[in-house]
């Protein structure tokens, strides 16, 4: 029934009022102990300009979303979507993708850090599900070759140790890794969440950006498509 209202409400705020995205978020448990669950569904418009994503496509680069990314950009400029409930699984994914995907763009969306911990304020279930991710990049890294980039930040901070249960406000972590890159990089401060996709455009060279600035030359330059 969520979702059927969600599905209304999707139709009605597209009419001319700029709304982008409506998101179904099931939730499960009684009065005082609700608990958001797996199935949450992103009704969202197609972007309204090409997007990085459809300018790697176009170019006949595969594009491989994992999680919820394929829901974010209504299916577009994605060759292929394999879906995640968990951060496991989120990560089961991604080794699939290195292992059959010769070359191609990679984007996964890990949640529960967001979803299970950030929001409900459980620092140490934050803590060790962090924890968990570090062990799993571990089998990961090792299924990079020479060429490849991993790129591991958020697009927004969600401190479990605030009083609020909302979104923070911190700047957050970029780490890059990869054969190509030099040691002891610092990339500073960014001064967009665009120069991410800036530097995806100039590794696989493809027509740059209407935003954002590449930091690839600071990385070595090493990586490429």
């Amino acid at each position: 029934e969520l979702y059927r209202y969600c599905e209304i409400a999707f139709e009605q705020v597209g009419l001319g009022l700029g709304v982008g995205r409506v998101i179904a978020r099931p939730f499960a448990g009684a009065p005082g102990s609700f608990a958001r669950t797996s199935r949450r569904h992103d009704y969202a418009r197609a972007p309204s300009a090409p997007t990085l994503l459809d300018r790697l496509t176009e170019a006949g680069h595969p594009v491989i979303a994992v999680g919820k990314i394929a829901d974010l950009f209504a299916g577009r400029g994605i060759s292929r979507h394999l879906p995640s409930t968990s951060d496991d699984e989120g990560m089961d994914a991604v080794e699939l993708a290195l292992r059959e995907i010769p070359r191609g763009f990679i984007w996964a969306n890990l949640v529960d850090c967001d979803q299970l911990f950030g929001h409900r304020n459980d620092v140490g279930g934050y803590a060790r599900n962090l924890e968990r991710i570090d062990g799993r990049l571990a089998d990961l890294l090792p299924l990079l070759d020479a060429a490849d980039l991993l790129m591991i930040t958020a697009d927004h901070g969600n401190d479990p140790t605030t009083p609020s249960t909302d979104h923070s406000r911190e700047y957050v972590p970029l780490l890059v890794a990869g054969a190509g890159v030099a040691p002891g990089v610092r990339l500073g401060t960014r001064r967009t969440f665009a120069d991410l996709g800036q530097t995806i455009a100039e590794i696989f060279a493809v027509p740059p950006l209407a935003h954002g600035t590449s930091f690839l030359a600071a990385l070595g330059g090493a990586a490429s498509a």
